[in-house]
């Protein structure tokens, strides 16, 4: 029997007719009908190749189809596919292991889940049965999943259409440098975003919070790096008020900062850490819910009112210990932190070449453009329609949040491949957003 191959039109028509697409008007969806990847490129139904640089969803951190992923996952398709999730298997415990070596401190323990929103989830109810307490804290330049509990969590636009969802979450401002809700600039900062969590916890009542929950380094709500300080005040803050600290690691982790996990720049070990997407850089779905020790032998004698059909799943675990094996074996955090510096002072250039680019951001190979039409008052320019538009003729596919550009490449890049990928968004930002200059 041969199977027949469909053309790009195909393939586009028949996921649009019968599928749905994440956060879009689907009339308006515009897909690109991938047929092949490898590395840091893929390429569409046409034959037309594309540099990779937003790894997908800012997941795809090893690259594309990698063999010793690849065979993994073969391999243990042929031994064992599926078990029930109160069954043990090696892969499931030595996974577990290997997580409590890679991450920081005295975090041991882990809870698997399917993706990041899943592991946000799950931690609510750990924290809160821990704890006894009710209500937790979260930013609003936030992504924490779109489930009930982690769209409750989030704090960007795309919790409101969906409100009501789990109570007792309080929000709070964010350390965005370039935009201070405070009206500080970085030379007269006050560290007026971190006296700020503490003045919401005394309105909202220490002993009523659960958690404080942050993304390591703030994802695609615009890549905002904290400052140096920021991450061990909070620490020092939630242990003046026993509340738990909460580390979502889910797109900042993995070697995407330079270190295993983003708080790890700041020598910070929270209570917990979730992480989902770069564990296995989304060859097979998979997230993590991982706890202290202390956390961990609570549950010893207690139930733990916690359960996935999926949780420990063999195929996701086999792909998660190869995916750390490629980390370790490829040098691939390594390379963040070499290439990520070649990349920082190549968007410095960039931004003082292109007079439409009012900041760049980036920690490793986790990097952004901030595009504006006046420098002076940071006007955004919004939507990116054009520039996307050259970008993808030109073959380059990325990801961009209103004004935000991303520059969020596989690990495995090379600073020649990056300056091919960097040209084309100069070209980009020439012909369109450069002219736009007020």
């Amino acid at each position: 029997m041969t199977t027949k191959h469909l053309t790009f039109q195909e393939i586009v028509s028949l996921n649009r007719e019968y599928t749905f697409f994440s956060w879009s008007v689907q009339s308006q969806a515009n897909p690109i009908p991938m047929v092949k990847a490898e590395g840091i490129f893929f390429w569409d139904a046409d034959g037309k190749r594309y540099l990779d640089f937003s790894s997908q969803l800012m997941n795809m951190n090893i690259g594309h189809q990698h063999p010793k992923v690849v065979k993994a996952i073969q391999e243990q398709a042929a031994k064992l596919c599926f078990v029930h999730p109160g069954n043990a298997t090696d892969v499931r415990g030595r996974l577990g292991k290997k997580l409590s070596e890679v991450t920081p401190g005295h975090l041991k323990k882990t809870f698997f889940t399917l993706g990041g929103a899943e592991a946000n989830e799950n931690a609510v109810k750990i924290a809160r049965a821990y704890t006894g307490r009710f209500k937790l804290m979260a930013r609003y330049r936030s992504y924490h999943g779109a489930t009930h509990g982690a769209i409750a969590l989030t704090g960007d636009y795309r919790r409101l259409p969906v409100e009501p969802a789990m109570p007792g979450v309080v929000h709070f401002l964010d350390p965005y440098c370039y935009r201070c809700p405070f009206g500080w600039t970085k030379e007269a900062c006050h560290r007026e975003c971190i006296k700020h969590v503490e003045e919401v916890i005394g309105y909202e009542g220490p002993d009523k919070i659960v958690a404080i929950i942050m993304e390591g380094v703030t994802g695609s709500n615009g890549l905002l790096v904290p400052p140096e300080d920021y991450w061990p005040r909070i620490r020092e803050i939630c242990d003046k008020y026993s509340i738990l600290l909460i580390a979502d690691e889910v797109m900042s982790g993995w070697g995407r900062t330079g270190k295993w996990f983003g708080v790890d720049n700041w020598n910070t070990v929270p209570d917990m850490i979730t992480t989902a997407k770069g564990i296995t850089s989304g060859y097979v779905p998979l997230g993590a819910c991982i706890v202290s020790d202390k956390i961990a032998d609570y549950f010893e004698d207690k139930m733990l009112w916690a359960g996935l059909t999926y949780n420990g799943h063999p195929l996701a675990c086999a792909a998660a210990l190869a995916t750390i094996e490629v980390y370790e074996e490829d040098k691939l955090i390594e390379n963040a932190v070499k290439v990520g510096k070649y990349l920082g002072q190549r968007l410095e250039e960039i931004k003082a070449k292109h007079p439409s680019v009012g900041d760049a951001r980036y920690i490793g190979l986790f990097s952004a453009l901030e595009i504006v039409k006046n420098r002076a008052t940071k006007e955004p320019i919004d939507p990116l329609t054009d520039v996307q538009k050259v970008l993808r003729a030109n073959g380059l596919f990325t990801f961009n949040f209103h004004n935000i550009l991303f520059v969020v490449p596989p690990l495995c890049i090379t600073e020649a491949q990056l300056d091919e990928g960097l040209a084309i968004i100069e070209k980009a930002l020439a012909e369109t957003t450069d002219k736009m200059i007020e």
